[in-house]
């Protein structure tokens, strides 16, 4: 197969080569200061995600999971306590909750914008509710004005998972900043993403600011006398993996627009194919915008659609195979006791198309053109 009927799920390597000699630049620095977690290119990157999100604080943590676990335990959650967590999204959205002594409570997602549902998180609200989670998933926020309002109503704490939503914004306001605390995953696929792992937390709340950098190297002080107030955990967020999200950071705008133009052109092709649903942006009132981490499709007989892609060449991922009301682990804890159909549906039908700014026209058109194949000949 040529380059442009071989559609890997995701790919750099273009991007790579035109950014290494800035890159190279920056990894010299790092080696000849010999300092390698949690220095000076950590610093800057901390600084520069803080200037594009208008966050007043961030820290880096190791991975998006970490970032997660940090902040819940930074904002004061705990055994004892249920913090709301939609039933469709990663693993990690929970089993922070968990990893803090809370339980997590799964409720259904709206159809569509796959967000939190905020008629079913007030049904969800009990005694022993501390905080809603909402996760912003795929290429939108979730209903953050509604949401705000219920925790407000209620006397809850909004703490986001907003690890996919770099560039996100409603009424101008950066996704992660709309509650007490949210986070961002830079895992490669991301957005924005590094060469490994690395995450993200941002605040605008100086004191769990540093509550969250003291848990990132086990609860120790920042005032340099190596006390350690906290029981915390190691991560730290590594300088070469600061150098490469620096890097990238420069095109981030560039490449979110490129993303949009590609989005564009798969709704185009695979409208009026009556078994796809291609994305939507939720109506509201409110002005916001769609970021193009993931462009996921609702598909019928999905899964015999994904190996017939891989017939053609074309990578696809499954986000997500299980809604969590469905994962063996979290069988029998008191907070999976929600009905969440539209959560088990698009965990039946969605699949995840190549998405990433060096896809090229030319290979959206072969995506495209295979998923109408695969469609006509089911029909045929």
């Amino acid at each position: 197969m040529s380059s442009e009927t071989t559609v890997p799920f995701y790919s750099w390597a273009r991007a790579a080569r035109r950014d290494w000699p800035r890159l190279e630049k920056r990894l010299e620095s790092v080696l000849h200061r010999g300092e390698f977690t949690a220095g000076q290119a950590v610093a800057e990157l901390e600084e520069g995600i803080a200037r594009y999100t208008g966050a007043g604080f961030a820290v880096g943590c190791n991975n998006g999971s970490d970032a997660l676990a940090i902040m819940l335990r930074a904002a004061g959650i705990g055994p004892g306590d249920e913090v709301i967590v939609p039933a469709y999204t990663f693993f990690s959205s929970a089993s922070s909750v968990i990893h803090v002594g809370a339980e997590p409570v799964l409720v259904d997602i709206q159809p569509g914008s796959y967000a939190l549902d905020p008629e079913a998180v007030e049904r969800a609200i009990t005694s022993r509710t501390r905080a809603i989670m909402p996760v912003h998933l795929f290429s939108q926020m979730a209903d953050m004005v509604a949401l705000t309002k219920v925790a407000a109503d209620h006397g809850l704490t909004v703490l986001e998972d907003s690890a996919e939503a770099i560039g996100m914004r409603v009424q101008g306001r950066h996704a992660g900043l709309w509650g007490r605390a949210g986070v961002l995953s830079f895992f490669p696929t991301k957005t924005l993403g590094a060469l490994g792992d690395a995450g993200m937390l941002l605040t605008d709340d100086e004191e769990l600011a540093r509550s969250a950098r003291m848990l990132t190297v086990h609860g120790r002080s920042p005032d340099g006398t190596r006390a350690h107030e906290l029981i915390g955990w190691n991560s730290r967020l590594d300088e070469i993996q600061a150098c490469v999200l620096l890097t990238r950071l420069e095109r981030l705008e560039e490449e979110i627009e490129r993303r949009a133009v590609l989005a564009a052109r798969y709704t185009e092709g695979l409208s009026g194919i009556d078994e796809v649903q291609v994305p939507w942006l939720r109506p509201t009132v409110q002005p916001g915008n769609q970021v193009w981490y993931v462009y996921l499709a609702e598909c019928q007989r999905r899964d015999e659609l994904v190996e017939f892609l891989e017939t053609r060449g074309v990578g696809t991922e499954v986000y997500y195979p299980r809604p969590l009301t469905q994962q063996p682990v979290l069988a029998g804890r008191p907070g999976v006791r929600h009905p969440v159909p539209v959560a088990e549906a698009s965990a039946r039908r969605a699949v995840g198309l190549p998405m990433y700014p060096d896809l090229t026209e030319a290979q959206v058109d072969h995506v495209v053109d295979a998923v109408r194949a695969f469609y006509r000949g089911a029909s045929s």
